[in-house]
Protein backbone atom coordinates (compact mmCIF):
# COMPACT_ATOMS: atom_id res chain seq x y z
CA UNK A 1 0.00 0.00 0.00
CA UNK A 2 1.30 3.30 -0.75
CA UNK A 3 1.06 5.90 1.98
CA UNK A 4 4.17 7.83 1.62
CA UNK A 5 4.44 10.11 -2.14
CA UNK A 6 0.85 10.35 -2.80
CA UNK A 7 -1.66 13.58 -3.48
CA UNK A 8 -1.79 15.82 -0.42
CA UNK A 9 -5.62 14.44 -0.19
CA UNK A 10 -4.46 11.06 0.39
CA UNK A 11 -2.02 12.08 3.05
CA UNK A 12 -4.95 14.49 5.12
CA UNK A 13 -6.96 11.24 4.71
CA UNK A 14 -4.83 9.03 6.45
CA UNK A 15 -4.15 11.92 9.43
CA UNK A 16 -7.59 11.68 9.99
CA UNK A 17 -7.86 8.23 10.29
CA UNK A 18 -4.46 7.82 12.88
CA UNK A 19 -6.19 11.03 15.04
CA UNK A 20 -9.12 9.09 14.96
CA UNK A 21 -6.87 6.24 16.29
CA UNK A 22 -5.00 7.53 18.18
CA UNK A 23 -8.13 9.12 20.18
CA UNK A 24 -9.49 5.65 20.04
CA UNK A 25 -6.96 3.92 21.87
CA UNK A 26 -6.84 6.43 25.27
CA UNK A 27 -10.76 5.80 25.55
CA UNK A 28 -9.61 1.89 25.35
CA UNK A 29 -7.07 2.67 27.79
CA UNK A 30 -9.50 4.82 30.51
CA UNK A 31 -11.50 1.76 30.88
CA UNK A 32 -9.29 -1.40 30.69
CA UNK A 33 -9.32 -1.53 34.72
CA UNK A 34 -13.06 -1.95 33.82
CA UNK A 35 -13.25 -4.89 31.97
CA UNK A 36 -14.76 -2.90 29.18
CA UNK A 37 -14.89 -4.00 25.23
CA UNK A 38 -12.76 -0.68 23.27
CA UNK A 39 -14.96 0.20 20.36
CA UNK A 40 -14.49 -1.47 17.12
CA UNK A 41 -15.66 0.98 14.81
CA UNK A 42 -16.47 4.93 13.95
CA UNK A 43 -19.79 4.10 14.15
CA UNK A 44 -19.43 2.36 17.20
CA UNK A 45 -17.16 5.04 18.98
CA UNK A 46 -19.88 7.77 17.80
CA UNK A 47 -22.40 6.20 19.58
CA UNK A 48 -20.74 5.08 23.27
CA UNK A 49 -19.31 9.09 23.10
CA UNK A 50 -23.30 10.58 22.71
CA UNK A 51 -24.51 8.15 25.34
CA UNK A 52 -22.05 9.28 27.53
CA UNK A 53 -22.68 12.92 26.99
CA UNK A 54 -24.49 13.30 30.36
CA UNK A 55 -23.41 11.30 32.74
CA UNK A 56 -20.44 8.21 33.15
CA UNK A 57 -21.01 7.66 37.26
CA UNK A 58 -18.02 6.20 39.37
CA UNK A 59 -16.43 5.07 35.86
CA UNK A 60 -14.99 8.85 35.80
CA UNK A 61 -13.05 7.96 39.17
CA UNK A 62 -11.35 5.19 37.43
CA UNK A 63 -10.58 7.70 34.09
CA UNK A 64 -9.51 10.84 37.22
CA UNK A 65 -6.42 8.42 37.92
CA UNK A 66 -4.82 9.00 35.16
CA UNK A 67 -2.79 11.61 34.65
CA UNK A 68 -3.15 15.22 32.88
CA UNK A 69 -1.06 14.09 30.13
CA UNK A 70 -2.78 10.94 29.79
CA UNK A 71 -5.86 12.63 29.40
CA UNK A 72 -7.93 12.01 25.72
CA UNK A 73 -8.61 15.88 25.69
CA UNK A 74 -4.35 16.71 25.12
CA UNK A 75 -4.53 14.34 21.89
CA UNK A 76 -6.72 17.01 20.65
CA UNK A 77 -6.10 20.52 22.06
CA UNK A 78 -3.02 20.68 20.88
CA UNK A 79 -1.03 18.69 17.62
CA UNK A 80 2.19 19.15 15.90
CA UNK A 81 2.48 20.82 12.29
CA UNK A 82 5.92 20.08 11.58
CA UNK A 83 7.33 20.32 15.16
CA UNK A 84 5.08 23.52 15.66
CA UNK A 85 2.22 23.64 18.18
CA UNK A 86 -1.32 24.28 16.64
CA UNK A 87 -4.00 24.54 18.38
CA UNK A 88 -7.65 23.30 17.62
CA UNK A 89 -9.98 25.63 16.10
CA UNK A 90 -12.55 27.08 18.98
CA UNK A 91 -15.69 24.97 17.24
CA UNK A 92 -14.38 21.60 18.38
CA UNK A 93 -17.23 19.95 19.85
CA UNK A 94 -15.64 16.41 21.36
CA UNK A 95 -14.14 17.48 24.51
CA UNK A 96 -16.62 18.74 26.73
CA UNK A 97 -19.41 17.37 26.31
CA UNK A 98 -18.99 14.08 26.10
CA UNK A 99 -17.51 12.81 29.72
CA UNK A 100 -13.64 13.59 28.83
CA UNK A 101 -12.64 16.54 31.17
CA UNK A 102 -9.27 18.07 30.39
CA UNK A 103 -6.98 20.17 32.49
CA UNK A 104 -7.13 22.35 29.09
CA UNK A 105 -10.63 23.90 28.36
CA UNK A 106 -12.02 24.43 24.82
CA UNK A 107 -14.61 25.96 23.52
CA UNK A 108 -17.82 24.26 22.98
CA UNK A 109 -20.20 24.70 20.11
CA UNK A 110 -23.30 22.26 18.77
CA UNK A 111 -22.14 23.31 14.98
CA UNK A 112 -19.69 20.27 14.26
CA UNK A 113 -20.61 16.61 14.64
CA UNK A 114 -19.30 15.53 18.23
CA UNK A 115 -17.47 12.93 17.05
CA UNK A 116 -15.99 13.10 14.15
CA UNK A 117 -13.89 16.39 13.00
CA UNK A 118 -13.85 17.82 10.17
CA UNK A 119 -10.55 16.92 7.79
CA UNK A 120 -9.10 20.73 8.10
CA UNK A 121 -9.32 20.39 11.79
CA UNK A 122 -6.55 17.89 12.06
CA UNK A 123 -2.95 18.48 11.39
CA UNK A 124 -0.77 16.00 10.85
CA UNK A 125 1.91 14.65 11.62
CA UNK A 126 0.15 13.93 15.05
CA UNK A 127 2.45 14.46 18.05
CA UNK A 128 4.85 11.49 18.71
CA UNK A 129 6.44 13.00 21.92
CA UNK A 130 6.23 11.07 25.12
CA UNK A 131 2.71 11.33 26.89
CA UNK A 132 3.63 10.11 30.21
CA UNK A 133 6.55 11.92 32.46
CA UNK A 134 7.94 10.71 35.57
CA UNK A 135 7.39 13.82 37.04
CA UNK A 136 3.95 14.72 36.05
CA UNK A 137 3.35 11.25 37.38
CA UNK A 138 4.82 11.61 40.56
CA UNK A 139 2.78 14.54 41.46
CA UNK A 140 -0.40 12.70 40.10
CA UNK A 141 0.16 10.36 43.08
CA UNK A 142 0.51 12.63 45.44
CA UNK A 143 -2.82 14.70 44.93
CA UNK A 144 -4.67 11.67 44.26
CA UNK A 145 -6.99 10.00 47.50
CA UNK A 146 -7.22 6.23 47.78
CA UNK A 147 -10.45 4.68 45.69
CA UNK A 148 -12.27 4.41 49.03
CA UNK A 149 -11.39 7.78 49.90
CA UNK A 150 -12.83 8.60 46.45
CA UNK A 151 -15.95 6.98 46.72
CA UNK A 152 -16.50 8.91 49.81
CA UNK A 153 -15.74 11.98 48.79
CA UNK A 154 -17.68 11.89 45.73
CA UNK A 155 -20.76 10.61 47.86
CA UNK A 156 -20.59 13.00 50.12
CA UNK A 157 -19.92 16.06 47.60
CA UNK A 158 -23.83 14.35 45.84
CA UNK A 159 -25.30 14.23 48.90
CA UNK A 160 -24.95 18.11 49.89
CA UNK A 161 -25.63 19.03 46.30
CA UNK A 162 -28.25 16.43 45.79
CA UNK A 163 -30.50 18.59 49.41
CA UNK A 164 -29.41 21.48 47.63
CA UNK A 165 -31.04 20.39 44.74
CA UNK A 166 -34.12 20.17 45.71
CA UNK A 167 -34.31 22.69 48.33
CA UNK A 168 -34.35 24.81 44.91
CA UNK A 169 -36.70 22.78 42.84
CA UNK A 170 -39.26 23.34 45.81
CA UNK A 171 -38.61 26.89 45.85
CA UNK A 172 -39.34 27.37 42.10
CA UNK A 173 -42.34 25.56 42.38
CA UNK A 174 -43.71 27.77 44.98
CA UNK A 175 -42.40 30.82 43.14
CA UNK A 176 -44.10 30.03 39.93
CA UNK A 177 -47.00 27.93 41.60
CA UNK A 178 -50.99 29.53 42.28
CA UNK A 179 -49.33 30.86 46.03
CA UNK A 180 -47.07 33.47 44.41
CA UNK A 181 -46.47 34.00 40.11
CA UNK A 182 -49.55 31.67 38.79
CA UNK A 183 -47.76 30.42 36.34
CA UNK A 184 -47.74 26.83 36.77
CA UNK A 185 -50.35 24.22 37.75
CA UNK A 186 -51.68 21.26 38.52
CA UNK A 187 -54.32 21.53 35.93
CA UNK A 188 -52.14 23.04 33.26
CA UNK A 189 -49.44 21.52 30.86
CA UNK A 190 -46.77 23.93 32.47
CA UNK A 191 -46.65 21.34 35.14
CA UNK A 192 -44.98 23.08 38.45
CA UNK A 193 -41.36 21.35 37.86
CA UNK A 194 -41.35 22.88 34.62
CA UNK A 195 -39.07 25.94 35.44
CA UNK A 196 -36.46 23.90 37.53
CA UNK A 197 -36.27 21.72 34.54
CA UNK A 198 -35.73 24.61 32.39
CA UNK A 199 -33.40 26.45 34.89
CA UNK A 200 -31.39 22.97 35.38
CA UNK A 201 -30.61 22.68 31.71
CA UNK A 202 -30.14 26.12 30.87
CA UNK A 203 -26.89 25.70 33.75
CA UNK A 204 -26.24 22.38 32.17
CA UNK A 205 -25.39 23.88 29.16
CA UNK A 206 -23.11 26.36 31.39
CA UNK A 207 -21.39 23.72 34.47
CA UNK A 208 -22.06 20.44 32.26
CA UNK A 209 -20.85 21.47 28.74
CA UNK A 210 -18.63 24.57 28.19
CA UNK A 211 -17.40 25.09 31.49
CA UNK A 212 -16.83 21.51 32.48
CA UNK A 213 -13.44 21.45 32.51
CA UNK A 214 -13.05 24.28 33.95
CA UNK A 215 -14.53 23.36 36.93
CA UNK A 216 -12.65 20.28 37.20
CA UNK A 217 -9.41 22.20 36.64
CA UNK A 218 -10.66 22.97 40.53
CA UNK A 219 -11.83 20.08 41.43
CA UNK A 220 -13.27 16.96 39.95
CA UNK A 221 -15.45 16.40 42.91
CA UNK A 222 -16.57 19.78 42.33
CA UNK A 223 -17.80 18.97 39.14
CA UNK A 224 -19.76 15.47 40.19
CA UNK A 225 -21.54 17.30 42.86
CA UNK A 226 -22.66 20.53 40.58
CA UNK A 227 -23.77 18.29 37.31
CA UNK A 228 -24.66 14.84 38.94
CA UNK A 229 -25.66 16.01 42.49
CA UNK A 230 -27.13 19.38 42.41
CA UNK A 231 -28.38 19.38 38.49
CA UNK A 232 -29.60 16.25 38.51
CA UNK A 233 -31.31 16.86 42.04
CA UNK A 234 -32.71 20.29 40.41
CA UNK A 235 -34.63 18.61 37.46
CA UNK A 236 -36.75 15.83 38.12
CA UNK A 237 -38.13 13.33 35.04
CA UNK A 238 -40.48 11.24 37.55
CA UNK A 239 -42.52 14.59 38.65
CA UNK A 240 -43.05 15.62 35.00
CA UNK A 241 -44.56 12.45 34.11
CA UNK A 242 -46.58 12.26 36.99
CA UNK A 243 -48.63 15.36 36.31
CA UNK A 244 -49.29 14.29 32.70
CA UNK A 245 -50.29 10.56 34.32
CA UNK A 246 -52.89 13.18 36.80
CA UNK A 247 -53.66 15.16 33.36
CA UNK A 248 -54.49 11.69 31.84
CA UNK A 249 -56.32 10.84 34.99
CA UNK A 250 -59.18 13.63 34.62
CA UNK A 251 -59.84 12.80 30.75
CA UNK A 252 -57.30 15.37 29.79
CA UNK A 253 -55.20 13.29 26.86
CA UNK A 254 -54.41 16.26 24.66
CA UNK A 255 -53.02 17.93 27.39
CA UNK A 256 -51.04 14.96 28.38
CA UNK A 257 -49.59 14.22 24.84
CA UNK A 258 -48.70 18.31 24.34
CA UNK A 259 -47.49 18.59 27.83
CA UNK A 260 -44.93 16.00 26.82
CA UNK A 261 -44.11 17.96 23.37
CA UNK A 262 -43.95 21.18 24.87
CA UNK A 263 -41.65 20.45 28.02
CA UNK A 264 -39.43 18.65 25.57
CA UNK A 265 -39.02 21.73 23.34
CA UNK A 266 -38.81 23.89 26.45
CA UNK A 267 -36.10 21.70 27.83
CA UNK A 268 -34.01 21.32 24.79
CA UNK A 269 -33.39 24.99 23.87
CA UNK A 270 -32.87 25.45 27.64
CA UNK A 271 -29.83 23.72 27.09
CA UNK A 272 -28.73 25.03 23.85
CA UNK A 273 -29.35 28.46 25.45
CA UNK A 274 -27.30 27.93 27.96
CA UNK A 275 -24.55 26.91 25.86
CA UNK A 276 -24.53 29.64 23.54
CA UNK A 277 -24.28 31.89 26.35
CA UNK A 278 -21.68 30.17 28.13
CA UNK A 279 -20.05 30.05 24.91
CA UNK A 280 -20.38 34.21 24.49
CA UNK A 281 -19.19 34.44 27.66
CA UNK A 282 -16.01 32.87 27.61
CA UNK A 283 -15.07 34.57 24.28
CA UNK A 284 -15.54 37.75 26.63
CA UNK A 285 -13.33 35.96 28.91
CA UNK A 286 -10.94 34.94 26.48
CA UNK A 287 -11.47 38.70 24.88
CA UNK A 288 -9.89 40.23 28.43
CA UNK A 289 -7.23 37.23 29.08
CA UNK A 290 -9.44 36.29 31.97
CA UNK A 291 -8.50 32.88 32.98
CA UNK A 292 -9.08 30.62 35.84
CA UNK A 293 -5.60 30.19 36.88
CA UNK A 294 -6.43 32.22 40.22
CA UNK A 295 -8.69 30.35 41.34
CA UNK A 296 -8.14 27.88 44.63
CA UNK A 297 -7.65 24.23 43.72
CA UNK A 298 -7.79 20.99 44.95
CA UNK A 299 -5.06 19.72 44.14
CA UNK A 300 -3.23 18.05 47.05
CA UNK A 301 -3.87 15.53 49.23
CA UNK A 302 -4.53 17.19 52.32
CA UNK A 303 -6.94 19.46 50.46
CA UNK A 304 -8.73 16.60 49.54
CA UNK A 305 -9.20 15.55 52.82
CA UNK A 306 -10.25 19.14 54.07
CA UNK A 307 -12.67 19.71 51.86
CA UNK A 308 -14.19 16.03 52.49
CA UNK A 309 -14.47 16.56 56.11
CA UNK A 310 -15.91 20.22 55.00
CA UNK A 311 -18.87 18.79 53.04
CA UNK A 312 -18.90 16.06 55.55
CA UNK A 313 -20.18 18.74 58.06
CA UNK A 314 -22.22 20.63 55.39
CA UNK A 315 -24.33 16.96 54.93
CA UNK A 316 -24.57 16.37 58.85
CA UNK A 317 -25.48 20.11 59.60
CA UNK A 318 -28.00 19.52 56.56
CA UNK A 319 -29.62 16.37 57.68
CA UNK A 320 -29.43 17.54 61.35
CA UNK A 321 -31.66 20.87 60.33
CA UNK A 322 -34.05 18.45 57.87
CA UNK A 323 -34.59 15.95 60.98
CA UNK A 324 -35.41 18.49 63.68
CA UNK A 325 -37.51 21.20 61.15
CA UNK A 326 -39.22 17.58 60.46
CA UNK A 327 -40.08 16.55 63.86
CA UNK A 328 -41.38 20.02 64.64
CA UNK A 329 -44.06 20.14 61.32
CA UNK A 330 -44.65 16.77 60.90
CA UNK A 331 -47.83 16.94 62.76
CA UNK A 332 -49.09 20.20 61.28
CA UNK A 333 -48.59 19.19 57.96
CA UNK A 334 -45.91 20.89 55.33
CA UNK A 335 -42.90 18.41 56.08
CA UNK A 336 -43.15 16.74 52.42
CA UNK A 337 -39.89 19.43 51.86
CA UNK A 338 -37.74 18.13 55.30
CA UNK A 339 -38.76 14.14 54.13
CA UNK A 340 -37.35 14.75 50.97
CA UNK A 341 -34.21 16.11 52.19
CA UNK A 342 -33.44 13.53 53.98
CA UNK A 343 -34.08 10.98 51.56
CA UNK A 344 -32.68 12.73 48.33
CA UNK A 345 -29.48 11.86 48.50
CA UNK A 346 -29.71 8.17 48.19
CA UNK A 347 -31.65 9.00 44.92
CA UNK A 348 -28.67 11.21 43.51
CA UNK A 349 -26.45 8.19 44.96
CA UNK A 350 -28.57 5.39 42.85
CA UNK A 351 -28.58 7.49 39.62
CA UNK A 352 -24.53 8.01 40.00
CA UNK A 353 -24.56 4.26 40.16
CA UNK A 354 -26.38 3.65 37.19
CA UNK A 355 -24.59 6.23 34.97
CA UNK A 356 -22.00 3.60 34.96
CA UNK A 357 -24.36 1.68 32.46
CA UNK A 358 -24.35 4.81 30.04
CA UNK A 359 -22.25 3.52 27.16
CA UNK A 360 -22.23 0.15 27.48
CA UNK A 361 -24.87 -0.87 25.43
CA UNK A 362 -25.09 -4.06 23.46
CA UNK A 363 -24.83 -3.97 19.85
CA UNK A 364 -26.94 -1.29 17.62
CA UNK A 365 -28.12 -0.36 20.93
CA UNK A 366 -25.07 1.34 22.32
CA UNK A 367 -26.01 4.75 21.59
CA UNK A 368 -29.39 4.81 24.11
CA UNK A 369 -28.06 5.79 27.62
CA UNK A 370 -29.28 2.52 29.70
CA UNK A 371 -28.22 4.19 33.06
CA UNK A 372 -30.25 7.61 32.31
CA UNK A 373 -32.62 5.40 30.89
CA UNK A 374 -33.63 2.99 33.89
CA UNK A 375 -33.25 5.86 35.99
CA UNK A 376 -35.74 7.74 34.87
CA UNK A 377 -38.44 5.05 34.15
CA UNK A 378 -37.74 3.31 37.78
CA UNK A 379 -38.75 6.55 39.26
CA UNK A 380 -41.50 7.73 37.27
CA UNK A 381 -42.66 3.90 37.79
CA UNK A 382 -42.27 4.37 41.95
CA UNK A 383 -43.76 7.71 41.68
CA UNK A 384 -47.00 6.49 39.75
CA UNK A 385 -47.03 3.62 42.83
CA UNK A 386 -46.74 5.97 45.78
CA UNK A 387 -49.33 8.29 44.14
CA UNK A 388 -51.75 5.34 43.99
CA UNK A 389 -51.01 4.99 47.95
CA UNK A 390 -51.93 8.65 48.79
CA UNK A 391 -55.52 7.95 46.63
CA UNK A 392 -55.86 4.72 48.28
CA UNK A 393 -54.92 5.07 51.93
CA UNK A 394 -55.95 8.66 53.28
CA UNK A 395 -54.45 9.73 56.22
CA UNK A 396 -52.03 13.07 57.08
CA UNK A 397 -48.82 10.79 57.63
CA UNK A 398 -49.19 8.50 54.67
CA UNK A 399 -49.49 12.60 52.50
CA UNK A 400 -46.82 13.49 54.36
CA UNK A 401 -44.13 10.11 53.88
CA UNK A 402 -45.46 9.69 49.69
CA UNK A 403 -45.28 13.30 49.08
CA UNK A 404 -41.86 13.35 51.00
CA UNK A 405 -40.51 10.33 49.45
CA UNK A 406 -42.01 11.59 45.55
CA UNK A 407 -40.20 15.19 46.30
CA UNK A 408 -36.65 14.21 47.44
CA UNK A 409 -35.77 10.51 46.42
CA UNK A 410 -37.95 9.90 42.79
CA UNK A 411 -37.21 13.67 42.17
CA UNK A 412 -33.12 13.14 42.79
CA UNK A 413 -33.20 9.23 41.04
CA UNK A 414 -34.84 10.78 37.60
CA UNK A 415 -33.30 13.62 36.05
CA UNK A 416 -34.22 16.02 33.34
CA UNK A 417 -30.79 17.94 33.17
CA UNK A 418 -28.81 14.81 32.04
CA UNK A 419 -31.48 13.72 29.69
CA UNK A 420 -31.16 17.04 28.04
CA UNK A 421 -27.50 16.76 27.45
CA UNK A 422 -27.58 12.85 25.81
CA UNK A 423 -30.19 14.42 23.88
CA UNK A 424 -28.88 17.17 22.46
CA UNK A 425 -25.35 15.12 22.30
CA UNK A 426 -27.47 12.73 19.74
CA UNK A 427 -28.85 16.20 18.09
CA UNK A 428 -26.09 17.26 16.93
CA UNK A 429 -24.11 13.65 16.30
CA UNK A 430 -23.93 11.99 12.62
CA UNK A 431 -27.24 10.65 13.17
CA UNK A 432 -30.02 13.52 15.06
CA UNK A 433 -32.76 10.53 14.56
CA UNK A 434 -31.63 9.09 17.58
CA UNK A 435 -32.14 12.62 20.10
CA UNK A 436 -35.88 12.56 18.94
CA UNK A 437 -35.91 8.14 19.41
CA UNK A 438 -34.44 8.27 22.62
CA UNK A 439 -36.68 11.33 24.08
CA UNK A 440 -39.99 8.99 22.65
CA UNK A 441 -38.68 5.91 24.06
CA UNK A 442 -37.71 7.41 27.86
CA UNK A 443 -41.24 9.20 27.90
CA UNK A 444 -43.64 6.60 26.09
CA UNK A 445 -42.03 3.49 28.61
CA UNK A 446 -42.71 5.78 31.20
CA UNK A 447 -46.15 7.26 30.62
CA UNK A 448 -47.39 3.39 29.67
CA UNK A 449 -45.96 2.36 32.85
CA UNK A 450 -47.60 4.93 34.83
CA UNK A 451 -50.90 4.35 33.57
CA UNK A 452 -50.92 0.61 34.53
CA UNK A 453 -49.35 1.50 37.88
CA UNK A 454 -51.71 4.55 38.30
CA UNK A 455 -54.56 5.54 35.81
CA UNK A 456 -55.57 1.71 35.59
CA UNK A 457 -56.27 1.58 39.79
CA UNK A 458 -57.35 5.12 40.08
CA UNK A 459 -60.37 4.85 37.23
CA UNK A 460 -61.21 1.18 38.58
CA UNK A 461 -61.33 2.04 42.05
CA UNK A 462 -62.87 5.49 41.62
CA UNK A 463 -60.27 7.39 43.38
CA UNK A 464 -61.17 10.94 44.06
Amino acid sequence: MDYGNGNPETRQGISLNRARSLGSSFRRNSFNSLGAQPPQTDGDAESESVSEAGDIGDRALYSNRFSDSERFSLSFDRVLENGAVAPIPENNTFLHSYGFWGRESATVSTAVSPVSPLAEEIVSPIATCPMVHSEDTKQESQRKLSKPLEYVTCLVHLAVFGILGVLTRYGLQKLFGPENANVTSDKTILYPDLPSNMVGSFLMGWWGVVFKGDISKISDYLAIGLTTGYLGSLTTFSGWNQKMLDLSVEGHWLFAILGFLIGLFLVAYSIIFGIETAEGFRWVLRRRNISCSWCWKVDSYKRHLAVMVGFLLMLALLWSLSGSLLEREFSGGGAELWVGCLVGPVGVWVRWFLARLNGRGVGRWKWVPIGTLMANVLAACVMAALATVKKAVKGERVETVAGGLQLGLMGCLSTVSTFAAEFNAMRVSERPWRAYAYAALTMAISFVCGVFIYSIPVWTNGYN
